[in-house]
């Protein structure tokens, strides 16, 4: 008999080769193999029936995954319901906005302002060693220029006076900026809340200038004395530094509107007040120079050869001089109490149109030094 045929595994050539008496054989035992090695998936590849299996266990975790994104979808719909803010945060946002604004606006002036100042001070200093080159000095250091034993830091403006200058220069600047928006707001007839925030800001800049005046004059008072900080024309109106007050009065009363009966009995108070006040100060001044002149012209000066005396003398005079400082500090009170009383007196509007004609009075007359400057000269 033939012995049954066994099971080639390890074929000594290859499949495709076999005789194919025994390829059936062959062909038969892959195919289980591969129908063995296919019939375990299939459970995992079926997919369940749900009426008749339970859920595998992975199932239960990507439910509640579902709840859960599905809870937080509707939370977060539910907080994104009501969008419309209430007109508080509208008008808080709108407040920010423009506040943002503004600031802006206001960083871009500044920037340009900066800008200016560094122009006109190269301008200052190009004019400045001009006047050096010809001879003629700003300051009552002038007569002086040149002369032997005289120190060199005589023969200009110092450092604090040019400083100041300079600071005045970016104050005026400010200033001109500051009125016109003050002119704006009453021709566009603004309430007088609105209104009043422009007039507050046009006091607290000339409360400023005030402080740098006082800052400059405990170093370099006679800048501040002679006006070397101010134009020629107004120069001519000088008075212990500045303009009189009582003579600002009688040109702002022809600007503003209809006054009442107290008003104008306010106003003329203020002014009668002022004016003693000036005479006052301006009899002070001058009892100040009648005095420094005798220190100097003492006869113990001119006929006492003692170095000693000689010094003791000018100690003296020097001790009179440093109570300029004080007439300037008085005179600028004084004009500072005017403007603020003249506020206190007048409605806002009236106060308005009141900081404009002050300002336009001395827009005119730095004009005026302009055109005198840039007139026909002839030879």
């Amino acid at each position: 008999m033939r012995p049954p045929p066994t099971l080639n595994i390890f074929p000594s050539q290859p499949m495709h080769a076999v005789p194919p008496s025994n390829s059936k054989v062959s062909m038969e035992i892959p195919s289980t193999q591969t129908s063995g090695s296919k019939r375990p998936p299939e459970p995992s590849l079926a997919k369940p029936n749900p009426h008749t299996e339970a859920p595998s266990a992975p199932e239960p975790p990507k439910a509640v995954k579902r709840e859960g994104n599905r809870k937080g979808t509707t939370s977060s719909s539910e907080q994104e319901a009501p969008k419309t803010p209430d007109p508080k945060t509208l008008r808080r946002l709108a407040q920010n906005r423009e506040a943002a604004r503004k600031s802006r606006l206001r960083k871009k002036a500044y920037v340009q302002q900066l800008e200016s100042s560094r122009i006109k001070l190269n301008q200052l200093e190009q004019e400045l060693q001009r006047a050096r080159s010809q001879g003629i000095l700003m300051g009552g250091n002038a007569l002086l220029g040149g002369e032997q034993g005289i120190p060199m830091s005589m023969n200009g403006i110092s450092s604090e006076a040019a400083m100041f200058d300079v600071e005045y220069a970016r104050w005026l600047e400010e200033h001109h900026r500051l009125v016109c928006e003050l002119r704006a707001a009453v021709q566009e007839h603004l309430h007088e809340n609105e209104l009043r925030l422009y007039v507050d800001n046009c006091l607290a800049h000339y409360d400023h200038v005030m402080n740098l005046k006082s800052i400059v004059a405990k170093t370099d008072v006679f800048h501040i004395v002679f006006g070397m900080w101010k134009t020629p024309a107004e120069r001519c109106f000088m008075w212990i530094g500045g303009f009189k007050p009582s003579e600002l009065i009688k040109i702002i009363l022809s600007q503003i509107e209809p006054l009442t009966e107290q008003q104008i009995l306010g106003i003329c108070g203020l002014q009668q007040s002022t004016q003693e006040a000036e005479e006052a100060l301006s009899q002070g001044l001058e009892a100040l120079n009648q005095s420094l002149s005798e220190t100097i012209t003492s006869d113990s000066l001119w006929c006492s050869p003692n170095m000693t005396n000689y010094m003791g003398q000018m100690a003296l005079a020097m001790n009179k001089l440093s109570t300029l400082e004080s007439f300037v500090r008085q005179a600028d009170n004084l004009r500072h109490q005017t403007i603020h009383r003249l506020h206190q007196l007048l409605t806002t509007r009236q106060a308005a149109r009141c900081l404009l004609a002050i300002s336009e009075y001395f827009h005119r007359l730095r004009a005026l030094s302009s055109l005198w400057f840039t007139r026909p000269r002839q030879e």
